[in-house]
């Protein structure tokens, strides 16, 4: 069903327009596309008047019987007309709705609003005024609602603003906290490996008791990771020409005060540390000068230069502390020397010639310790008596050091006092054991006295707590000498010790040791007495006469081979000639 419509003026182009809008309204077409489809229209119209000639507009709808369809309008120049305009056809389709009302069969020219009819031009003209409205109204209710979603959107975009600030927030605190962690980390970090420094280097000074040895050491283990260059300024070595005799400001400041002295061109802020300026002698570097403290007096004092351009305050903590230690490492070490140099000058005054006898040879061996004190209370000693034996004792204070060697020497003296009474080796002993509990209720010692007499053929000899005799007889065989002993001189105990007494031939050797010859902390002393006794068995009928010193050395060797030893060794050897 089509219809057409000549325009030559405003009226038909207005009639044309209310035709078009009361064909898609008659075919259900909604009103916002009614009225887009109005509004295209009248603008075609307004310019095909403008541009004058005869048009002509055809609408139709197709496929409106199957339920669908379209409205079509079709605006073009009329053929008809000798003054046509020569305009651009316009062509436009608006779809059908599926469920379209029922539309007439026949010709669409009612549809068309007669150009002369006001009334009907006066209802299209309403009807699309009613369509405007509508769309008004629809476009009011989009306007409203892109206000809402406007707002909305605002209000999600202050949310997410807000989110944002959060997660800002939460992110820069997170990273604060982190940065926090990590600087606590590596102050532990440090902190450990300071205190390990300070442990391992505190442990190879203490570790010396030479104070030369120490000093040496210091510098090496502080250059160059604490330090770039170490001085160490002690005060008995003034008069040393190897020493120089310049001294910067803040090391005398630090010996006269002291106190530790920072000289540098800024200050250092470093606690109990006194700020000075640059030295005269080292401008261009810092100094660090602590001095060496002891429980008496400074011993001397410690320069320094770090190893950029200042210390970590943390790390001058740690210096200050191990230069203290040093400071006691080294007066330790001095108090050592000088407490055992006084020990072996004892040792040495007291260890005397042997005797000369007919018919007897003697050898004796002393090897201090190679740990500790290196002086301790072994001794032995041979003397004769005025009816011509030989005593021979061989003993052992319990400790090291000055303290033992003062003991051992009064032991030896009152031994050779009460000798001279006669008394039997037993009775020397006994009179030796109540003296010492006298004298020293806490100190304690092991002898073993033996008596030579050239007129007869037997041994007379008494033990006090002391490792057994071994006896060589001449034919090699070896004995050990194991009768029951007395008890260790001073303990709280009254006792009377025993002789003992051995037939001896010519040829025969005794070994009087103490402990550090044949005990071992892993198998206890009698493996040490089977290794004595063997190395003693080991040798010939005619050796032990021609050398007896060089039979104490054969000894020796096999017994000693650690070079390391915990306890003082004595042995002496006392071989009646073949």
């Amino acid at each position: 069903m089509t219809g057409t419509r000549q325009i030559d003026g405003v009226t038909d182009a207005a009639a044309a327009r209310a035709a078009a809008a009361r064909l898609a309204a008659r075919h259900g077409v909604p009103a916002l596309e009614r009225a887009r489809l109005t509004a295209t229209l009248g603008a075609r119209l307004r310019q095909c008047l403008a541009e004058g000639g005869t048009w002509r507009l055809t609408l139709g709808v197709r496929g409106a019987d199957s339920g669908g369809g379209a409205l079509h309008a079709v605006l073009e120049p009329s053929p008809d007309a000798s003054s046509a305009g020569e305009g651009t056809r316009w062509e436009t389709t608006v779809p059908l709705p599926a469920a379209d009302r029922p539309g007439s069969t026949g010709d669409s020219d009612s549809d068309m609003v007669p150009g002369d009819d006001p009334a009907a031009l006066s209802q299209a003209l309403m009807s699309a005024d009613a369509d405007t409205a509508l769309v008004l109204d629809r476009l009011a209710e989009q306007e409203a609602l892109v206000a809402f979603h406007r707002d909305e959107l605002h209000q999600t975009n202050q949310g997410v603003l807000a989110l944002h600030a959060e997660l800002d927030a939460a992110g820069r605190a997170q990273r604060e906290a982190f940065a926090a962690e990590r600087r606590a980390r590596n102050e532990a970090e440090n902190a450990r490996r300071r205190l390990t420094f300070l442990a391992d280097a505190s442990a190879v000074l203490n570790t010396s008791l030479n104070h030369g040895e120490i000093v040496r050491r210091l510098p090496e283990l502080l250059v160059p990771r604490y330090a770039a260059e170490v001085g160490i300024w002690l005060f008995d070595e003034e008069d040393d020409p190897h020493h120089s005799m310049t001294r910067p400001a803040a090391t005398v400041r630090a010996a006269r005060t002291g106190r530790p002295q920072y000289a540098a061109d800024h200050p250092g802020g470093l606690r109990g540390v006194d700020d000075l300026p640059p030295s005269v002698l080292h401008p261009d570097r810092p100094l660090l000068c602590v001095p060496l403290l002891t429980h008496r007096a400074p011993l001397g004092v410690l320069t320094l230069s770090p190893p950029g351009e200042r210390w970590d305050p943390d790390d001058a903590v740690m210096l200050i502390e191990l230069t203290r230690r040093a400071g006691i490492a080294i007066d330790n070490a001095r108090r050592f020397e000088h407490n055992r140099d006084i020990a072996e000058t004892l040792q040495r005054a007291l260890l005397t010639e042997l005797p000369t006898t007919p018919g007897l040879s003697l050898a004796a061996r002393y090897l201090p310790a190679t740990h500790g004190m290196n002086i301790g209370g072994d001794w032995y000693d041979a003397f004769h008596r005025q009816d011509g034996s030989l005593i021979t004792v061989i003993g052992d204070v319990t400790g090291h050091g000055l303290h033992a060697a003062v003991m051992m020497s009064q032991l030896r003296t009152a031994l050779r006092a009460y000798a001279v009474d006669d008394g039997s080796p037993g009775r020397l002993l006994t009179r030796l054991h109540k003296f010492l509990h006298r004298l020293q209720p806490n100190l304690y010692a092991t002898a073993v006295i033996a008596r030579f007499h050239p007129d007869e053929s037997t041994l007379t000899w008494a033990a006090a707590g002391h490792p057994p005799p071994v006896l060589r007889l001449p034919d090699g065989r070896v004995r050990t000498l194991d009768a029951k002993p007395g008890a260790m001189l001073g303990i709280p105990l009254e006792q009377e010790i025993a002789d003992h007494t051995e037939q001896v031939a010519p040829g025969s050797t005794l070994t009087l040791y103490t402990d550090g010859l044949v005990e071992r902390r892993a198998e206890g002393i009698d493996p040490g007495i089977e290794r004595l006794s063997a190395a003693l068995g080991s040798f010939g009928p005619a050796e032990l006469d021609t050398d007896l010193e060089g039979a104490a050395d054969r000894i020796l060797k096999p017994l000693l081979s650690d070079s390391e030893r915990d306890d003082d060794v004595c042995l002496l050897l006392c071989h009646l000639q073949g």
